[in-house]
């Protein structure tokens, strides 16, 4: 048997921007190679080690756990040069890893610059277990020998052996580079002379030598560099690779006792991380109470009543049982710990979710005030929660107000020490589309070619598609990496660097509490001002028995509070969104209308159409479309509706299916339904059932067929016909798939409830509370005002007298926020409010006069008039404008005065005596720009739209409005107009000509991206203030000139995702004037015609107008041979224009048929035929109940 060799100096992904070997891949190139142990040595960092740890052992691969440290020579707290050198350091026991744990921490923690250092004495201080080997050329020892100190080599070696004693050894590397092969013969020199073993080294970064090239871009996409650029970071050579043993052995020829340290190193490690225990925290009980466990109970008993009054003798057995379960499983001070920080922000009046994953299962979090849900209500598992069946960590997890999440945050530092608390890293990797984009960037492909090669990559955020896939499924891209040798090899590169990690950063959510300092179990870094997290991602503080919590940001519970105090203020001083019925006739009027724009979890135009066609009538109604709404559940929201309206008949295949799948109309939505099937039909205990959950919904393929077998076999058991039970398992096995946690979807689907009623009962308030808690965001802000005007909601606007900080309801209007206006912050809103509550600003000057103009500066001013807040005060924009230096140097002059002690005793103003100026006579601004002093201010128009003249006249002209282009799928083509409000060129790396601009409607904003190929011809329309008709393909929207974005952290806030902005990429255009009208419709409202008016412009006469069938609905079955009638009812209100205009484009583009489309206008009578007949298809029926409502949409069979 060949002699063997062991790596010990290696890279993963987690050297970022750096490795390029997945970690997943280390072991099993190890075991392929027949080495008995592998060393994994990132650069400065454990942040895989974990990882590492558990697939090595699995692939019966000894791991060696180390890192490349960065050595500072002054100290690792010495600033004043950039200087490190590497070493080479190795884990070799349980003390070894935790003083691994420790250096790495110090290195970010405390001697962080540039990188994380360490120095001599923190070596010396924490060296028990440590194996140390010299380095690379970046090494000290080698630094010196290049340098010619041969005897500061000899003094380093014999400082690091004092150390380190035989556990340091000399690091020598073969890579077939001359600074290597110069120092090689100096460095055995020193090992003989000083009687210090040398070990061999190959410091790979890439598994493959043909990898060479895909690392060399990717070090170019770390360092921002072209791999044609001559000055820049790169390995010399292809020798960087996971050599094999022969190839070790052969380079290292003549000093073999180097490759036979390495086995001797190997021999050395040993410990085991396999067995780590849970490290919860002990809470401190108050005195008087025994232990965790008393205190819980009785924190529970006092709940129970507190919960339920009389608790009936169910309650009882059910908090028993749980009690037991939990002190059992040693989890009594975790549920402590959770109450603790939530009675915490509860009495600090932050606002708290009802709930959170699977936790609302449970009694003991209801009657502890941790959810809000009552699981015996709900019929919600508490072993989906906690399974007694299998030992796991509990995991409670907790939605608090996104503005005060840090809060919470802190008490739990503060409480428990803030060396035991720590947020968790979270690593971006590089995505299919991203990887393509990255790689084409550093390789100078042209960006136009980049961009139609990423877009052919399918872009499904629930189950992504790798770029092998997309070669095999995609014809077009297909045809490109056969015929096109320069789209191989860019895919062949992307395809190599895919998936790796790129960045680290601090995850939404998570966080830890240990028992004790967390360097004592995991390493820290900090990775931002004040951010220290573990070194370890979600997975793996887990696996190391961390105690793992998410503290979630939910931007819904801020704007619930901020309603509830609205209203607390304007109409009930009692009032608690708490306390709302769950049967309230107008929010499922509200709902069952589909005008749910801004109602949590409901808002997205997909949804829109699935609550109207539902019309719910009952909470659980909600909380199922919740739970239906998401890829693979998607698919059954059909027949969820058609069960619920009796257009579909329901059959159980078992009489006991029947008490499970009646409140979802037959078919299993939630995982707690597969369970309870499985309970009830095959005898499992609820753990087993939660188990046989798990292996289906993980698709644990080689565990399915053991599970169906248990399952027919227990139903047979039960007097289940064997066949029957086949059945029953062809049910249940797509649910288990998919079905999601019913206690989620309670408490997401009562969030959602709570603001369909408030938006519903008290719309004013919640339409404040929600343009608060966008006020940054232009696009939504825009989006909701805009479903302010369609409500008839009033929105006045900024004030300096009458507005406060935030949106506000003032009478039967609300009032702009003044911290919605640009420029202005916090300390200029205070400024204001305070000096105006001893009286009103009477004037510009008297502003100047009596807030600090320091804070309320000239910019803050030039912006308050432009917006208008300063309307109400004498002088007209203009003139304020004008005379604002003059009314600030009033000011400040008084204010000097002020300071000077001269001012006069008796002078009731803040002047200094000075009379104020006067404005300057200047014209009143025009209606235009006015309009756009407002759009510079606020970012909107507010007192009108520059487009209000246009809008029907520029629909005839377009397919879509703005807002409309995010649910349009990717590369459709869409025309829609628009008044230019920036644009931007940018030059491309190949240095053409390229435009970036915005276009706005009354809906919203969008990029339009102008590439070099219609640079010429487009961009000079594309001027401030223009009027524009733009037909592009939409695009997801990604920042030109800048790195693409990546996958985002897992743990984000939970706020139903839309789809991503989009941009439209621009292939025409024309000036508002030029554009030709897309159909030879003739502009006349049918609503607004006069009766006797038929047969002019967009429809025909027709005499009768039928009403709408009761809850009739359009089915998603193929269409009956005959003909059928639609017929839309016309609302009546003033947004009938542009619903006409929408729809003149959609049936434009349905391209004809048999179907007749009929237009009824709201309230005379009068009914009208479109001329162009259509096919009635799904898709186009739901384009129609997008554009007039579902309750205005209806069919029949033409007679």
């Amino acid at each position: 048997m060949a002699p063997s060799f062991v790596h010990l100096h290696s890279h993963s992904e987690y050297s970022l921007l750096d490795g390029a070997c997945r970690t997943t891949e280390l072991a099993t190139v190890a075991a392929e190679f027949g080495m008995p142990a592998l060393a994994l040595t990132d650069h400065g960092v454990l942040y895989g080690a974990m990882e590492f740890y558990f697939e090595a052992k699995a692939k019966g691969i000894k791991p060696i756990i180390g890192c490349e440290m960065y050595v500072a020579p002054r100290g690792h707290r010495d600033r004043t040069v950039r200087d490190d050198h590497h070493l080479t350091v190795l884990a070799a026991d349980k003390a070894g890893y935790r003083n691994l744990i420790k250096l790495v921490s110090i290195g970010f923690l405390d001697g962080y610059y540039y990188k994380p250092r360490v120095d001599m004495d923190l070596l010396a201080q924490h060296h028990e277990g440590l194996i140390v080997l010299s380095g690379c050329l970046g090494g000290a020892l080698a630094q010196s020998l290049m340098l010619g100190k041969a005897d500061a080599a000899r003094r380093l070696a014999r400082d690091y052996r004092a150390i380190f004693g035989e556990r340091y050894f000399i690091e020598i590397h073969h890579h077939h580079h001359p600074l290597e092969d110069r120092i090689r013969p100096q460095l055995f020199g020193i090992a003989r002379e000083l009687g210090i073993r040398p070990v061999a080294t190959n410091d790979f970064h890439y598994l493959r030598r043909d990898d060479a090239p895909a690392h060399d871009v990717l070090l170019c996409i770390g360092t921002g560099k072209m791999v044609s650029d001559k000055d820049r970071l790169r390995f010399e050579g292809d020798d960087f690779y996971f050599k094999t043993a022969e190839e070790m052995r052969a380079l290292f020829a003549d000093e073999p006792e180097a490759c036979d340290a390495t086995l001797t190193i190997a021999d050395m490690v040993d410990f085991d991380m396999t067995t780590a225990t849970f490290a919860i925290p002990a809470f401190p009980v108050p005195p008087g109470q025994a232990d965790d466990q008393a205190y819980l109970r009785s924190l529970c008993e006092q709940g129970l009543v507190e919960r339920y009054g009389s608790p009936s003798a169910e309650h009882r057995l059910r908090l028993e049982y749980e009690l037991d379960v939990i002190n059992r499983m040693g989890y009594a001070s975790y549920f402590l710990i959770v109450w603790d920080f939530i009675r915490y922000a509860r009495e600090q009046g932050i606002p708290v979710g009802p709930g959170r994953g699977s936790a609302p299962g449970s009694i003991v979090a209801f009657v502890l005030k941790i959810s809000d849900v009552d699981p015996l209500r709900y019929n919600l598992f508490f072993e989906r929660f906690l399974n007694p069946e299998r030992i796991s960590m509990p995991d409670i997890d907790t939605d608090f107000c996104y503005e005060r999440r840090d809060e919470v945050i802190q008490y739990v530092m503060h409480k428990y020490g803030a060396d035991r608390v720590a947020q968790i890293v979270t690593f971006g990797t590089m995505a299919a589309r991203a990887a393509v984009r990255d790689v084409g960037r550093v390789m100078g492909v042209p960006l136009s070619d980049v961009d139609r090669i990423a877009k052919l990559i399918p872009n499904i955020p629930a189950n992504p598609v790798s770029i092998a896939q997309a070669i095999e499924a995609v014809p077009e891209l297909k045809g490109l990496y056969q015929r096109e040798p320069a789209a191989r090899k860019l895919l062949d590169t992307a395809k190599r660097v895919e998936g790796l990690a790129r960045h680290a950063s601090t995850h939404a959510a998570g966080v830890v509490i240990a028992p004790g300092p967390i360097t004592d179990y995991a390493p820290l870094a900090k990775l931002g001002d004040d951010d220290i997290n573990t070194q370890y991602s979600m997975e793996w503080v887990e696996r190391v028995g961390l105690l793992k919590m998410d503290f979630l940001g939910l931007r819904t519970l801020t704007v619930l509070a901020a309603a509830e105090e609205q209203i607390r203020a304007s109409a009930d001083p009692e009032f608690s969104v708490d306390g709302i019925p769950l049967d309230d006739a107008r929010t499922f009027a509200m709902l069952s209308a589909g005008q749910t724009t801004g109602v949590f979890q409901l808002e997205s135009a997909g949804m829109r159409r699935y609550i109207a066609d539902l019309k719910p009538t009952r909470i659980e109604d909600v909380i199922a479309m919740v739970a239906l709404y998401r890829p693979g559940p998607m698919d059954w929201i059909h027949d969820f509706i058609a069960g619920k309206h009796g257009r579909r008949t329901i059959t159980y295949l078992h009489p006991k299916l029947e008490p499970i799948l009646e409140e979802t109309y037959g078919i299993a939505v939630y995982q707690e339904q597969v369970m309870q099937m499985c309970r009830d039909l095959a005898g499992y205990t609820v753990g087993q059932a939660d188990a046989m959950r798990k292996v289906i919904g993980k698709k644990i393929k080689e565990k399915i067929p053991a599970e169906r077998q248990k399952f027919i076999d227990g139903c047979v058991g039960h007097g289940i016909d064997e066949q029957l039970a086949q059945r029953i398992w062809q049910f249940i096995e797509p649910f288990a798939g998919y079905g999601f946690n019913k206690a989620h979807s309670v408490c997401y689907g009562l969030l959602a409830y709570r603001t369909a009623w408030l938006k519903a009962n008290h719309p004013l308030a919640f339409m404040a509370a929600l343009l608060t808690s966008v006020k940054h965001n232009n696009d939504k802000l825009v989006e909701y005002l805009a479903d302010c005007a369609q409500r008839g909601l009033k929105i006045l606007p900024p004030d300096v007298n009458e507005s406060g900080r935030d949106f506000a309801v003032v009478g039967d209007a609300i009032r702009f926020g003044l911290s919605a206006v640009k420029n202005v912050g916090d300390g200029a809103v205070r400024e204001l409010i305070v000096k105006r509550t001893t009286a009103p600003f009477t004037s510009l000057a008297d502003i100047c006069a009596r807030a600090d103009c320091r804070i309320v500066n000239r910019r803050v001013l030039e912006t308050l008039i432009k917006g208008g807040a300063l309307d109400a005060l004498p002088g007209n924009r203009n003139e304020k404008l004008a005379g604002l230096d003059a009314a600030l140097e009033h000011g400040q002059h008084g204010a000097q005065q002020r300071a000077l002690g001269q001012a006069s005793l008796f002078s009731l103003d803040a002047s200094g005596g000075l009379p104020p100026p006067s404005l300057p006579s200047k014209p009143e601004p025009t209606a235009a720009a006015r309009l756009a002093q407002e759009k510079d201010a606020l970012g909107l128009y507010i007192s009108g739209h520059p487009l209000s003249d246009k809008i029907v006249e520029l629909a005839k002209r377009t397919t879509s409005t703005i807002v409309a282009l995010r649910e349009l799928p990717e590369d459709e083509t869409a025309v829609v107009g628009g008044i230019v409000t920036a644009s931007r060129r940018v030059v491309t790396k190949a240095g053409s000509q390229m435009l970036v601009a915005k276009l706005e409607d009354m809906s919203g904003t969008v990029e339009i991206v102008v590439f070099p190929k219609w640079f010429a011809d487009l961009s000079p329309l594309f001027l401030d203030g223009a009027v524009l008709v733009v037909k592009g393909k939409v695009k997801e929207r990604r920042a030109i000139g800048k790195p693409p974005a990546y996958v985002a952290p897992a743990g984000a806030e939970e706020e139903r995702q839309e789809r991503p902005d989009v941009s439209l990429q621009a292939l025409e255009a024309w000036p508002f004037s030029q554009a030709r009208i897309l159909s030879d419709y003739a502009t006349a409202s049918p609503a607004r015609q006069p009766a006797g008016s038929a047969g002019n412009g967009i429809v025909g006469s027709r005499e009768q107008q039928p009403a709408a069938p009761a809850g009739e609905a359009f089915s998603s079955a193929a269409q009956p041979a005959a003909a059928l009638d639609v017929h839309i009812r016309l609302p009546g209100d003033a947004e009938d224009a542009l619903r006409l205009a929408k729809l003149r484009s959609v049936v434009e583009r349905a391209g004809g048929g048999n179907d007749r489309v009929f237009l009824h206008a709201g309230g005379n009578g009068q009914s009208r035929a479109l001329r162009q007949l259509v096919t009635l298809t799904a898709g186009l029926k739901e384009e129609f109940d997008l554009i007039f409502g579902c309750e205005n949409v209806w069919t029949g069979h033409n007679p």
